[in-house]
């Protein structure tokens, strides 16, 4: 009987028995997500894609790898058609590809049955994330009150996704000497996913808001969160990094101080940078360079130019 191991990752249950019928599977199941899969997010959604095909496997009477066929999984797929959106249903059947691949390389497997299913057709043509108009955007982050530690904080936090089209994450994930000069010019050093490094130089307003952070809050060790929470309410920076709930919760309290409506997120700012870039002749290509995208159609999600066109010609409307 095989025994049931534990995920070393959050929130997971039990290994799937499934997955599990010699110790050479479940070990190469176990480094799939903890070697393989090394953002915290896709692993979680990866993880539970994955437990939700087993179970459903097991329903179906499908005990054993070598029993599942191409077939198989995808009916699994298109049981998944009433209840969830076609965004998930491709994150699911690619978290199974990716694994029953993983297995096959590493000889659990001869062949991989989801190789060859196809997901639902799914085309956006724009993307969801509420985005700020430029002078929004400048309004919320003059109004910042950059006396203060915490104020400058956030302004430097705010200015680099907009400026450098930096995800929440890395940015979040800097550290002190990710600030650096090269040329003359101070870089950012942007840690994305699966431990990529992306440099990028800062606009001048930029420049300004990290450097007056920096000395403001005597940030001098190299190897230390950059974006810091603070003590409780003595205006000074702890040790921690700043979480992503963290800057969600700061990113509303300030679009509420200066009255923006609009529901943005930790992710508007990335897409306002993108547009306003764009707007001002930028180009795709270089959009997607500088965003880390690896497909220019999904630096194109970002691009919300085509809002302001609709509302210039409605407001041709005279009454």
């Amino acid at each position: 009987m095989t025994a049931k191991v534990q995920l070393a990752i959050p929130n997971t249950r039990a290994l799937p028995v499934l997955f599990t019928p010699t110790p050479h599977a479940a070990k190469r199941f176990v480094t799939f997500f903890t070697a393989n899969i090394r953002n915290p997010n896709t692993r979680k959604a990866y993880t539970w894609a994955v437990a939700e095909f087993a179970a459903w496997c097991e329903r179906h009477g499908l005990l054993s790898l070598p029993a599942i066929e191409p077939v198989h999984v995808a009916t699994y797929v298109e049981s998944l058609k009433g209840h969830l959106s076609p965004p998930s249903i491709k994150q699911h059947l690619a978290a199974i590809r990716m694994l029953f691949d993983w297995l096959v390389v590493g000889q659990v497997l001869p062949s991989n049955p989801a190789s060859s299913v196809r997901g639902p057709k799914y085309s956006s043509k724009k993307g969801k994330t509420p985005v700020l108009m430029a002078d929004e955007a400048r309004m919320l982050i003059e109004a910042i009150d950059v006396r203060t530690i915490v104020g400058l904080r956030d302004r430097a936090l705010i200015g680099l996704m907009v400026y450098t089209f930096a995800r929440i994450g890395a940015a979040l994930a800097m550290q002190v000497e990710d600030v650096y000069i090269q040329g003359r010019r101070t870089w950012v050093r942007l840690h994305e996913k699966n431990g990529k490094l992306h440099a990028m130089p800062c606009h001048h307003n930029l420049d300004e808001y990290l450097h007056a952070y920096i000395k403001a809050a005597q940030l001098t060790e190299g190897k230390s969160p950059l974006f810091r929470t603070m003590q409780g309410r003595t205006g000074k920076l702890s040790g921690k990094p700043m979480t992503q709930v963290d800057a969600y919760r700061m990113i509303r309290r300030r679009a509420a101080d200066v009255g923006i409506r609009t529901k943005i997120g930790n992710h508007s700012f990335r897409a306002t940078g993108i547009t306003e870039y764009l707007r001002n002749g930028g180009k795709l290509e270089i959009a997607q360079q500088m965003a880390n995208h690896e497909s220019a159609r999904t630096t194109g999600l970002y691009d919300r130019r085509t809002d302001q066109v609709s509302l210039d010609e409605v407001e041709r409307i005279v009454i």
